[in-house]
């Protein structure tokens, strides 16, 4: 029965995907515009709408997985519905990033790259936000947090863990 299911889900994906590419023209220059859609839409890039992609654009499959894993923006993994980022650019690392990361980490119960079981927090690191003067930096989907500490970044996981 769940072989029946994941394949509903499939054929929803597909459908979307095909639906959101016939928006496009098929020039290889959308493939940016397309992943970022996908992105929003899905909270990552699943491998299904790959391969459509890749059909609609005629491009291999491999090169569309390089942008997607060059850009940090782009995911290949469902992300939290609150994605943490906590900056490790110079600036951030310097002033105690990496403990802010590690306090995270330990609070979560995740590591980088990886989703609370409930689907509520995702952990990432990122090289720079653009907010230096502010560093330490941690986002929380597009919330930026400065003058970060353990102390701060735990009580705005208590937020977010008390909404809803």
């Amino acid at each position: 029965m769940a072989n029946a299911c994941e394949n509903c889900a499939e054929k929803r994906l597909i459908e979307e995907t095909r639906e959101l590419l016939s928006k496009h023209e098929k020039r290889r220059d959308s493939l940016i515009k397309i992943l970022e859609e996908v992105q929003v839409k899905y909270g990552y890039i699943p491998k299904v709408c790959q391969l459509e992609i890749s059909d609609y654009l005629d491009m291999p499959l491999a090169e569309i997985y390089g942008v997607i894993t060059f850009y940090s923006r782009f995911s290949l993994e469902p992300k939290g519905k609150y994605n943490v980022a906590v900056c490790l650019g110079t600036a951030c690392f310097v002033k105690g990033s990496k403990e802010i990361l590690e306090g995270a980490k330990e609070k979560l119960g995740i590591n980088e790259g990886e989703t609370t079981k409930d689907g509520k927090f995702s952990i990432d690191t990122t090289r720079c936000v653009g907010a230096c003067g502010l560093a330490p930096v941690f986002t929380i989907n597009d919330e930026v947090y400065g003058n970060a500490t353990v102390k701060k970044m735990n009580e705005v996981l208590d937020e977010y863990m008390n909404k809803e």
